[in-house]
């Protein structure tokens, strides 16, 4: 059985190369069944692609029969034709992946253990059949190798679970804010991390860290003893997520930015949506408080009790801006509080809904006793937050609104209403379109589309699935044609952009991670 052994040696890259592939897509879906099998739906050709299956038949093939040019040569085809795909964000080997691997390496152990088998012709066959399918269908088994090692996850995450409520129990003089929206939510986290440290120690979860174990990881990474505030984001991609987060971190206050259309497919409706992002409402309005933004239309619509704060620009809130004023490169406003005081800001950051971030912000900072003049040096000091909205020069003429991080229907229109304030410059849009908004996706990428009209002079669309829908939302909004460009690629649309005559601002609106 030795020809046995050594054809299940020659399918291993073949093997290792899907797995690999496989393993990245499943990490890009969070490990999530759910959204993982929505990548597999759309992706069956890369998965059934001639160019993966020929290769991996033919080393099976050669190695059953004892071919070994033949076995040699579906290798060397395989790893030629089928080369590692590099990824916007690539594969990280994580404590996760590195179990998944080994339980991945032991099946191919067990299948190559049928080799010390009595030999016949019909066992190489099956033994050999049985490493292709293994190799093939791996897309799809890396669910069950998962499932395998879900017993030792749950154990794990559990006891990172119970040391991050250690530390927290450690600490009772910690105030905990926790931080939600459909949109608006790191940034506002960043922002108010800025003005309350004019007088706290405060401590946020780093970058977009806003699920359970991303909060865990964060509050066993970096959280001291001596942090007065802790800033958690709190994201929810379905029903149960923000609850989950409010029971691990048990917040003293809550700000929700914006509630909306986002995350339809895995939430199922905007119900579910309002219902859930509502939850650390319901978890601090008889503890320090809400903080509700009432510029978005579905919070507005809803009746609260216990202690709440309004922000907004309506009379009826404790916080209120006005006389904004917003332009290409910053914006000025005032911010009246609920003791009658109006003061005036100024910052570089771009847009209404910056504006509206820095309002929750001050408001949370005021209500913790810092006298809102005192946060007017750090309001005018903030910086963009990376990938959202954020104001980069390109030289030579080309600016950019890098607002890639977003990928909601109001989040879209903040970032067009920025861009069309960019005056005297070609004012271009390039973007992929939005994506898990499940049955509306269509519908709201062509309302999007429509929405551009007027706030752009070019439209360059980079995906081949949501590109007509917004394509079509622009010619019913009166775009011409010709100013309308359709690509397969980010890298052919941006050389696009960049060939357009004259100084102009491109604004980057969601840039999709690879599974989708």
């Amino acid at each position: 059985m030795e020809h046995i052994l050594l054809a299940l040696v020659f399918q291993l890259p073949a093997a290792f190369l899907i797995y690999r592939r496989s393993l990245h897509m499943f990490q890009l879906c969070s490990y999530q069944n759910q959204s993982y099998k929505k990548y597999l739906r759309e992706n069956r050709a890369e998965t059934f692609a001639l160019k993966r299956l020929l290769p991996i038949a033919f080393t099976a093939c050669g190695g059953a029969l004892a071919i070994w040019p033949m076995a040699l040569a579906g290798t060397i085809l395989f790893v030629v034709v089928n080369p590692v795909q590099k990824g916007k964000k690539p594969l990280v080997w994580t404590a996760r992946t590195k179990r998944l691997t080994v339980t991945w390496g032991l099946v191919c152990l067990l299948i190559g253990l049928w080799t010390s088998a009595p030999p016949s012709l019909g066992l190489s066959l099956l033994i050999s059949t049985a490493a292709a399918l293994y190799a093939a269908l791996m897309p799809y088994l890396i669910m069950a190798l998962a499932f395998i090692n879900s017993p030792v996850e749950k154990a794990v995450a559990n006891h990172y679970l119970k040391d991050a409520k250690r530390i927290l129990d450690g600490n009772p003089s910690l105030k905990i804010i926790g931080v939600t929206g459909s949109y608006g939510k790191t940034s506002t986290k960043y922002f108010l991390k800025e003005l309350l440290s004019v007088e706290y120690n405060v401590y946020m979860t780093p970058g977009n860290y806003n699920t359970p174990m991303g909060v865990t990881r964060a509050i066993r990474e970096g959280l001291r003893p001596t942090h007065e505030i802790f800033l958690c984001e709190m994201g929810a991609r379905h029903v149960g997520d923000i609850t989950e987060l409010c029971d691990l971190v048990r917040p003293d206050m809550g700000i929700i930015t914006s509630i909306g259309p986002q995350h339809l497919e895995t939430f199922g409706s905007q119900e579910n949506i309002t219902n859930e992002k509502l939850a650390l409402y319901r978890a601090v309005k008889d503890r320090g408080g809400a903080f509700l933004n009432m510029s978005s239309p579905i919070i507005a619509e809803g009746r609260y009790e216990g202690n709440v704060t309004f922000y907004g620009e309506s009379e009826n809130c404790q916080f209120r801006v006005s006389g904004v004023e917003t332009g290409g490169f910053g914006s000025s406003f005032d911010i009246t509080g609920p003791d009658g005081q109006t003061v005036h800001f100024t910052t570089r950051l771009l847009g209404r809904a910056n504006v509206q971030n820095i309002l929750g912000a001050v408001a949370v900072a005021h209500r913790l006793g810092i006298d809102m003049k005192r946060l007017v040096p750090a309001v005018a000091g903030l910086e963009s937050v990376p990938h959202r909205l954020q104001l980069l020069n390109g030289g030579g003429g080309v600016w950019f609104i890098d607002d890639a991080y977003n990928s909601n229907p109001e989040g879209a229109k903040a970032a067009l209403d920025a861009l069309s304030l960019c005056k005297d410059m070609a004012r271009i849009v390039l973007t992929p379109g939005m994506v898990e908004l499940g049955e509306r996706e269509e519908e709201l990428n062509r309302e999007m589309g429509a929405y551009a009209v007027g706030r752009c002079d070019y439209a360059v669309l980079v995906d081949k699935r949501r590109g007509p829908y917004i394509r079509q939302g622009l010619l019913d909004g009166g775009m011409d044609e010709d100013r309308i460009f359709m690509t397969d690629s980010f890298e052919k649309g941006l050389a696009f952009a960049k060939s357009l005559v004259g100084d102009k601002m491109i604004l980057l609106l969601n840039d999709l991670p690879d599974h989708y």
